[in-house]
């Protein structure tokens, strides 16, 4: 199993990064993405990748912090992703829950990793919360201008954004919410993904799975994600993770393992 979105340099993980990693290994999870929140971040996500053959990393700016990097460009992004170990830009989006910068300035943040995704090629991890029209019509917009690829991470938004989404080829990432009692919503929207672009992540150290849930998250837990996922689609446990793991290199085609 490939874990599609952790935050290994969260400061949780600073006491037992190494066991963190070994448990990992030990449930079978054998690769994954560490996502970058902020640029500022980004040297120490670098560090954690580098010496990593099975650890790749993102470059981007959530939107929480899109008021801190409103001269952010999008030759910045595109000089960082040159890293070997950078295989996509973000996470980046609109997230309007908790108003933590403008909107306005998530906006123009947003369009900047567009244009950075657009000249690399390299996939938009997108994160968006109580935003579902506004990131459909961007995307739909910029996607006009010239084609990039897309990765919905973490679904929880409507079927709306998903059904627009998929029109333009988007891939479609679930995390232990999937198994949470009362995402019936997310559930739904598990069954209208095509089976070719569906992702799995822990997004950890948020959203532990059943039956790890009020725990810290780490990637050791994906396998619960995995399996229920397996369970809801009617397929083999192994057979799902092995079309995620596909799924995950046919979008991320820069990683090499």
């Amino acid at each position: 199993m490939i874990d599609s979105h952790v935050n290994l340099h969260h400061e949780s993980f600073a006491e037992d990064f190494d066991e963190v990693l070994e448990r990992a290994a030990e449930a079978g999870v054998h690769a994954m993405l560490t996502i970058c929140d902020k640029m500022a971040s980004l040297p120490a996500i670098e560090a954690i990748s580098a010496p990593r053959a099975n650890v790749w990393h993102s470059v981007g700016v959530h939107p929480h912090y899109a008021d801190d990097y409103q001269d952010l460009t999008s030759d910045q992004l595109v000089t960082a992703s040159a890293n070997p170990k950078a295989i996509g830009i973000g996470e980046t989006g609109l997230d309007f829950h908790y108003g933590y910068s403008a909107e306005a300035a998530q906006i123009a943040v947003f369009r900047t990793h567009i244009q950075a995704a657009r000249e690399t090629g390299l996939p938009l991890i997108v994160h968006t919360r109580q935003a579902d029209e506004l990131t459909a019509a961007i995307l739909e917009e910029e996607m006009g201008k010239g084609a990039f690829k897309i990765l919905l991470h973490c679904y929880t938004s409507g079927l709306d954004l998903l059904q627009r989404g998929l029109t333009f080829g988007a891939y479609v990432s679930f995390s232990g919410i999937a198994t949470f009692k009362n995402a019936t919503d997310v559930r739904e929207a598990a069954r209208l993904v095509p089976l070719d672009r569906v992702l799995i992540e822990t997004d950890c150290p948020y959203l532990a799975p059943i039956p790890m849930r009020g725990r810290r998250n780490e990637p050791a837990f994906l396998p619960h994600v995995s399996q229920y996922l397996a369970d809801f689609y009617g397929i083999e446990a192994s057979e799902f993770a092995d079309l995620a793991d596909r799924n995950f290199f046919a979008l991320f085609d820069k990683a090499i393992l």
